[in-house]
C-alpha cells in the first residue's frame, strides 16, 4: 500500500506543477491606468492615478500630467496625451495623473489656498501625489517635470512657481501666467484673464510668481510654453504675458536668442540657451485656437522636458533669479529671428506680405500681424501704415510702437525687431476696443509699399 502511495504521488503532483509553469510562462500583464488612494494630504479630494510601464528604469523619471476643463485622467491618458505614454513605454519613466472631481473638472488656480506652497488647495493634493510616487518608484529627484493642457496647462504654471525645488522643467499648452486667474470671490473664473486683458510689466509678474513661496532664493524650472495665436478660451496675450513672467524669473531679457519655424505655422523662440534644452522656449501657432497640444507637438515637449533620456539631461541648475529684474524691452508674442538691430532706421522701399489675425470678444479684441520681408533685401528699420476700421481704438501693443491709437495707424518698428532678413518675417500685435466692428484691417503699407494681405 505505501509503495502504491509513492508511486501515485508523482504521478497526481503532475497538474500542479504542470500548472506552476504555466504561470511563469504567461507572459506580464500589461502596463494599465491604476487609480491610487490614501497618497497623503489631499483637502479637496482630487482622484490620483499612476502609469507604470512594464520596463521602468531603475531610477526613473516622473512626468506629472494634467488635465482640461472637462476632463479626466483617462480621458488625457486615451486621448491628447497619448504621445506621452508611448514615450514612456519606451523611456521607463512614470507618470502621476490627478483627476479634478469638482463640478466642471478645473483645477484651482484661483483661490488664495491655491496660490500659496501648501496652501489646502489642488496643489497641495497634486504634491501629495507627487511625493507618494517618488518614494514608491525610487524616481530621479532631479528629473520630476510636469505638462499641462489648458487648465492644466495654467496648473503647470503655478506648480512651477509653488515648488520650483521640486520641478526642473515645464511644458504648458494653452495656458496663463501663474497668479492670472487670482481672485477673491470665491469663482474659479477670472474673464479679465481669460480675455487677454491681465497685462503686467515682466518684474510685476515674476513678483507674483515669488509671492507663491516666500523666502525661496533659489532657481526655477525651464519652461516651454506653447500657444495658438486664435485663441478665444484663454485669449493670445496670455502666452506672452507667460514668457514676460518666466523670462524675468529667470533673470533674462524678453529679446530672444534664438528663432526659428519647425513648421511653417509655428514660431519657435527662445530664450537664454539656445538648445534643445533651452531655458525658456516659447512655440506660437498661426492660426489656430484652444485646441493644443496637436498631432506632433508632444514629441517637442518631451525632447524639452528631457524624457527621452535614461538619466537626468547635462543642464547647468537653473538660473538664480537677479535681485534686480533686467529692463526688457517690449513684449509679448515673440517675433523674428534675432538681428543685430540697424544703426540708422533710415527705411527704404519694401515689397512684403501682411497676415492680420483677430480674436475678438463682446467689446474688445487682440489683433496679431505678421509682416514678411518678400524682396531680396534685408529691410533695415520698418513702419506699417493702416486704417482701424471705424470705433477701435488700440489700448495697448506689442513689440511695436503704434500712433495714433485709432484711424490711420503707424505701427513703428521696435529697437530689438527693426531689421528683417529678405525671406524673413516679423508679428506685432495690439489690443483695441470696439463698438461693433472687429475685422482687421484690408490694406498695409510698409516704408511707403503696398503690401500683399493674406
Amino acid at each position: 500500500m505505501r509503495r502504491r502511495l509513492r508511486m501515485l504521488l508523482p504521478i497526481a503532483l503532475l497538474p500542479l506543477i504542470a500548472a506552476a509553469l504555466m504561470l511563469v510562462a504567461r507572459p506580464a500583464s500589461a502596463a494599465a491606468l491604476t487609480r491610487v488612494t490614501g497618497f497623503g494630504n489631499n483637502p479637496t479630494n482630487l482622484n490620483m492615478y499612476v502609469y507604470v510601464p512594464n520596463n521602468v528604469a531603475p531610477q526613473p523619471a516622473l512626468l506629472l500630467l494634467v488635465h482640461y476643463c472637462s476632463g479626466s485622467a483617462s480621458g488625457i491618458f486615451n486621448g491628447n496625451g497619448r504621445d506621452y505614454v508611448n514615450a514612456a513605454d519606451r523611456y521607463g519613466y512614470v507618470i502621476v495623473l490627478p483627476e479634478a472631481t469638482r463640478s466642471g473638472s478645473c483645477f484651482d488656480v484661483s483661490s488664495p489656498q491655491g496660490l500659496k506652497r501648501d496652501g489646502g488647495s489642488d496643489s497641495t493634493g497634486i504634491m501629495s501625489m507627487v511625493s507618494w510616487a517618488r518614494s514608491r518608484y525610487h524616481v530621479d529627484p532631479a528629473r520630476i517635470v510636469v505638462s499641462g493642457f489648458s487648465s492644466g496647462a495654467m496648473m503647470t504654471n503655478v506648480l512651477a512657481a509653488q515648488y520650483p525645488d521640486v520641478f526642473s522643467a515645464a511644458s504648458a499648452f494653452s495656458g496663463v501666467p501663474a497668479g492670472c486667474f487670482a481672485t477673491t470671490d470665491g469663482s474659479l473664473w477670472n474673464s479679465t484673464c481669460s480675455g487677454g486683458r491681465l497685462i503686467k510689466t515682466a518684474a510685476q509678474w515674476a513678483t507674483q510668481a515669488r509671492a507663491m513661496y516666500p523666502g525661496y532664493t533659489g532657481g526655477y524650472p525651464r519652461m516651454q510654453l506653447w500657444h495658438g495665436t486664435t485663441d478665444t478660451t484663454l485669449a493670445y496675450p496670455n502666452f506672452g504675458e507667460e514668457i514676460k513672467q518666466w523670462t524675468a524669473l529667470h533673470g533674462l531679457s524678453q529679446t530672444p536668442s534664438f528663432t526659428d519655424h519647425p513648421q511653417s505655422s509655428w514660431t519657435r523662440t527662445r530664450y537664454g540657451s539656445t538648445g534643445t534644452l533651452a531655458t525658456i522656449e516659447g512655440v506660437s501657432i498661426a492660426g489656430v485656437g484652444h485646441a493644443l497640444p496637436q498631432t506632433g507637438q508632444l514629441a517637442y515637449a518631451i525632447s524639452f522636458l528631457g524624457l527621452d533620456r535614461t538619466s537626468a539631461p547635462p543642464t547647468t541648475p537653473p538660473t538664480t533669479p537677479s535681485s534686480t529684474p533686467p529692463s526688457n524691452p517690449p513684449s509679448t508674442p515673440p517675433s523674428s529671428p534675432v538681428t543685430t538691430p540697424p544703426t540708422s532706421s533710415t527705411a527704404g522701399p519694401a515689397a512684403c506680405r501682411v497676415t492680420a489675425t483677430v480674436s475678438a470678444w463682446s467689446t474688445g479684441l487682440t489683433e496679431s500681424i505678421t509682416i514678411t520681408n518678400t524682396g531680396g533685401s534685408a529691410v533695415n528699420g520698418w513702419s506699417l501704415n493702416f486704417a482701424l476700421p471705424a470705433g477701435q481704438t488700440i489700448s495697448s501693443g506689442w513689440n511695436a510702437s503704434y500712433a495714433p491709437s485709432s484711424g490711420a495707424v503707424t505701427a513703428k518698428d521696435a529697437s530689438y525687431n527693426a531689421a528683417i532678413p529678405a525671406g524673413g518675417s516679423v508679428t506685432i500685435g495690439f489690443q483695441a476696443t470696439h463698438t461693433g466692428n472687429s475685422a482687421a484691417p484690408t490694406a498695409f503699407t510698409l516704408n511707403g509699399n503696398a503690401c500683399g494681405v493674406g
